[in-house]
């Protein structure tokens, strides 16, 4: 199937979805990647605030190249999931509802999406350039010294990825 969703995400929507569909995103996705995830993770267990809310949300693992003149963002291909796979069940625990990223993710991970009716969507690495037409703007909210790994948030507009695995636990990866 097809379709176009509305982020940040509600269980209701995650629910739809089945590994394999085709999904195009608009609205507000996050990006993070592995120092982003480690500061994130030290926060949490000093009891501190998170630079965005998860409740919905979705993080993008990706870390773009420089923006050339009259562009919101450089390229943005995905980076690999599963480096950020020890951060990512707490993560999903507290409300995060979507991960797009690419390759494939643990089992702590999978059972974390079925326990919190989430999704991972895979988008296709290699494709950043054209990826990049889809986000409409990007501003760094936190970590900014962390360079392209810092937090962004991006508006995005039928970005296109797959659902790899599902909120029922179906994984694409496991089945073709």
């Amino acid at each position: 199937m097809e379709y176009h969703i509305n982020a940040p995400l509600t269980k209701e929507d995650t629910s739809k979805l089945k590994a394999g569909d085709m999904i195009y995103i608009t609205g507000t996705i996050y990006t993070a990647r592995d120092a982003a995830h480690k500061r994130m993770s030290e926060a949490l267990s000093k009891s501190q605030k998170l630079p965005f809310e998860l409740d919905g949300n979705i993080i993008y693992y990706m870390g773009p190249s420089p923006a050339r003149p009259g562009r919101p963002i450089g390229s943005a291909g995905p980076t690999t999931a599963s480096r950020m796979d020890k951060y990512a069940p707490s993560l999903l625990d507290l409300g995060l509802r979507g991960m797009i990223g690419k390759g494939k993710r643990t089992k702590e991970v999978q059972d974390a999406i079925v326990r919190n009716k989430a999704v991972y969507f895979a988008a296709i690495g290699g494709a950043g350039a054209l990826l990049s037409k889809a986000i409409t703007s990007s501003e760094v909210i936190a970590y900014d010294d962390l360079g392209t790994e810092a937090i962004r948030r991006l508006h995005v507009e039928n970005f296109p990825c797959i659902v790899v695995i599902d909120s029922e636990g179906t994984n694409l990866y496991e089945q073709i």
